[in-house]
């Protein structure tokens, strides 16, 4: 037990080192490598706001907080969820998992599919009538272990490649996670902490870097140069949160919770959600992310870059167990977007 409280406090020290110098800052906007990895998957979570860093579970854990893969009851499961994002893009979610005695293994796969682009020219800048298709898509390698009853870790090996025409990128980036229960033996209160998309740099390569052009003043003539690309860092936040679960009679619980996300990119976000289950089988979610930096700009305060997410997200759940002996889930999630068509969420989750 000595063994694991200093496990805990070294990853709560390691936590604050990176938010101190993973601070957010709204400059940087639109500069990070693969932005599709903040993309948030999973109805269950997105109708709490995504404020469940703490309590969340199973295989929406792999994006929200790896520490919680391993506290299912099945031997194993499968998710599949469906989000529609910005401008007609849509994010398709699969992931598996199976729980041995040394802890929980999973595999994820996250595709953004953005579809046709036309192919445009100097000369034709109404398109040439062909199209290309952008690919950009996350692997994820997860394990979690519950090392109590109360605690338990998580960890996940990302890959993430981006494609588009005739260049990519890929890296390789990397979270961690802890999660506490009954924190100070009090009942129903937990603590989360989650560090992501830590990595190195990523960098675009390919054919289309290519140009062909003249050097003037040479007798070189028309050749191939290389148009050498910048690098880009990963995205990476530092993500905290708190929960309280109080149960009312063997029917009812209600759960609050919170989460503070540093971004290293961006201006820092809280999150709030709350729960009512009736009986484990109905669920009902609403939640709300505020963004108090994200109406201002500093260096011009006549210029405004707002969170488009900032506001009130809806949820609801049925979870129904031993059905042939399958566990089945079906989660649907709200969530308006400013300047753009509202999302919708869903997921499918079954275990045996």
């Amino acid at each position: 037990m000595k063994m694991l409280k200093r496990v805990f406090l070294l990853i709560v020290l390691i936590t604050m080192i990176f938010g101190i110098g993973y601070s957010g800052n709204q400059n940087k906007a639109g500069t990070t490598a693969a932005p599709h990895l903040l993309i948030p998957v999973g109805a269950r979570y997105l109708g709490l706001g995504g404020s469940a860093i703490s309590v969340a579970s199973g295989l929406e854990a792999i994006y929200w907080n790896p520490a919680g893969i391993d506290l299912v009851k099945n031997s194993a499961n499968a998710l599949f969820s469906y989000r529609t994002w910005l401008s007609d893009m849509s994010v398709n979610y699969f992931a598996v998992s199976g729980k041995f005695r040394f802890g929980s293994v999973a595999l994820a796969l996250k595709v953004l599919n953005i579809g046709n682009i036309p192919i445009t020219t100097e000369l034709e800048p109404d398109g040439t009538g062909a199209t290309f298709s952008p690919n950009y898509f996350v692997g994820t390698l997860a394990y979690s272990k519950r090392l109590t009853d109360r605690i338990s870790f998580g960890v996940n090996f990302n890959i993430v490649h981006e494609s588009w025409a005739q260049v990519g990128a890929t890296g390789f980036a990397f979270d961690a996670g802890v999660q506490y229960r009954d924190l100070f033996r009090f009942t129903g209160l937990s603590l989360g902490i989650v560090v992501k998309n830590i990595g190195f740099p990523m960098k675009y390569d390919g054919s289309g870097l290519w140009v062909e052009a003249v050097v003037p003043g040479t007798e070189r003539g028309i050749t191939w140069y290389k148009v050498e690309a910048a690098e880009f860092e990963m995205p990476s936040v530092v993500e905290l949160g708190l929960s309280y679960r109080y149960t009312i009679g063997e029917n009812n619980y209600f759960m609050g919770s919170f989460a503070f996300q540093n971004n290293n990119f961006a201006y820092d976000e809280y999150r709030f959600g709350f729960e009512y289950s009736f009986r484990e089988v109905l669920y009902l979610r609403v939640g709300y992310l505020l963004s108090p930096e994200s109406g201002r700009w500093i260096p011009s305060p006549d210029v405004t870059t707002p969170n488009i997410f900032q506001n009130f997200t809806f949820g609801a759940g049925v979870n129904l167990d031993n059905i042939a002996g399958l566990s089945l889930e079906a989660d649907y999630a709200f969530v308006p977007v400013k300047y753009f068509g509202s999302n919708h969420v869903i997921s499918l989750r079954v275990g045996f």
